[in-house]
C-alpha cells in the first residue's frame, strides 16, 4: 500500500526553529559529559526524561486533549520510546569512553538513516542518484574517522575506548533514524506532537532509569552544575526542542529538515573545544567534513530540486 505525504518544504520558520534546536542539541553531551563525576550519563538522561514527560502531559491535560495509553498508537509509542531509549542509552555509554565533540558527530548522522528508511517507504522521499553518492560520501568520512590513526584520545582506555565510545554514538545516531521513520510512516505522524513525546519521554524514562539502577550506575551528588544541568537538560533539551522536532516532523519533510540538522554537529565540535578543551585531530577533521558534505549533499537535493521546478513553471507560465 502506497503511503501518501503531505508534509510541506521548509520556510523561515522551519529554519529558524532548527537554529535554536541545534544548538541545544549541541550543549546537550557537553552537559552531560562535564558532570558525569556527579551522576552517570545514563541516570541523568532518565531523569530529565521523566521530568520533561510530566511537564508534556501537563500540556496534555490543559488543552484538554485524551491520549491512549492502550491501544494501536500506545504501542506505536512505546516502540518509539524504546528506539529513543536505545538512542540515549547509547549516547550516555558512549561519553564515558570518547568525547563529546566526537558523540555529538556520530549521533548526528541520523539523517542518513533516516533517508535510508524513508526511501523505501515514502513515494516523496526516494533518493536519487546523488543522494545515494551523498551516502557514499558519509561512508567514507564515517570510515576515515573511525580508521585513521587518531593522536590526542582523551579516553581514558586509549584509542580503543574511544573507538568503542564513537561506534556506540554511531548507533545512536541510526536508532535516532528509525525512531524518524517510525513517526513519519505510521499513525504517530497523525497524533499531536505532545503524545508521540511523551510515549518517548515515559518509556526512556523507565528503562534508562531502570538500566542505571540494574548497571550500579544509580549514585547522585546533588551538586549545583548537576542540577542545572538536569534542569536545563529536562526543560530545554527533553522538552522544548524534542517537542518542536516531532512538530516539525508532522508539518516538514524530513529529509529538508535534515539540511539544517547538520549545524548540531559543527556546533558540537567548536563548543567542545572551547567549554571542555576536548582536542581536535586532522585525522577525525577530515572525517567529519565527509560525514557533513553527505550529510548535506542528501538532504539538500530534494529541496534545490523542488526549488528549480518551482522556478522552471514560473518561467514557463510567464
Amino acid at each position: 500500500m502506497t503511503i501518501l505525504d503531505s508534509r510541506k518544504s521548509i520556510d523561515i520558520t522551519a529554519v529558524g526553529l532548527m537554529v535554536g534546536i541545534c544548538l541545544i542539541w549541541a550543549l546537550q553531551p557537553i552537559g552531560l559529559k562535564s558532570t558525569a563525576v556527579f551522576a552517570a550519563p545514563v541516570l541523568q538522561i532518565g531523569l530529565r526524561s521523566g521530568i520533561a514527560a510530566l511537564c508534556v502531559l501537563a500540556i496534555v491535560k490543559l488543552k484538554g486533549q485524551r491520549m491512549e495509553f492502550f491501544g494501536g498508537t500506545a504501542g506505536l509509542g512505546a516502540l518509539a520510546g524504546l528506539l529513543f531509549a536505545m538512542e540515549f542509552f547509547m549516547v550516555g555509554e558512549a561519553l564515558k569512553h570518547t568525547s563529546a565533540s566526537h558523540v555529538v558527530v556520530f549521533l548526528y548522522t541520523a539523517p542518513i538513516f533516516a533517508a535510508l528508511g524513508l526511501h523505501w517507504k515514502l513515494p516523496s522521499e526516494r533518493l536519487a542518484a546523488v543522494q545515494w553518492g551523498g551516502i557514499a560520501v558519509a561512508a567514507a568520512g564515517i570510515a576515515f574517522a573511525f580508521l585513521a590513526p587518531q593522536g590526542g584520545g582523551e579516553a581514558a582506555g586509549g584509542l580503543g575506548a574511544m573507538l568503542w565510545g564513537d561506534g556506540l554514538a554511531l548507533l545512536g545516531g541510526a536508532a535516532w533514524g528509525l525512531t524518524t521513520v517510525l513517526i513519519r510512516t505510521t499513525r504517530l505522524s497523525a497524533i499531536p506532537a505532545t503524545h508521540v513525546l511523551f510515549y518517548q519521554l515515559a518509556t526512556a524514562f523507565v528503562i534508562l532509569t531502570g538500566a542505571a539502577v540494574a548497571g550500579g550506575e544509580a549514585a547522585f551528588v546533588p551538586t549545583r552544575p548537576l542540577l542545572l544541568n538536569i534542569a536545563f537538560q529536562a526543560l530545554a533539551v527533553s522538552f522544548l526542542s524534542f517537542l518542536t522536532w516531532f512538530w516539525l516532523l508532522t508539518k516538514y519533510r524530513a529529509s529538508q529538515l535534515g539540511v539544517f540538522s547538520f549545524m548540531t554537529p559543527v556546533f558540537g565540535v567548536v563548543l567542545g573545544i572551547l567549554l571542555l578543551g576536548e582536542p581536535l585531530t586532522p585525522e577525525f577533521s577530515i572525517g567529519t567534513a565527509g560525514v557533513l558534505v553527505g550529510i548535506m549533499i542528501v538532504s539538500a537535493y530534494p529541496w534545490i530540486g523542488q526549488r528549480r521546478a518551482g522556478r522552471s513553471a514560473q518561467a514557463g507560465s510567464s
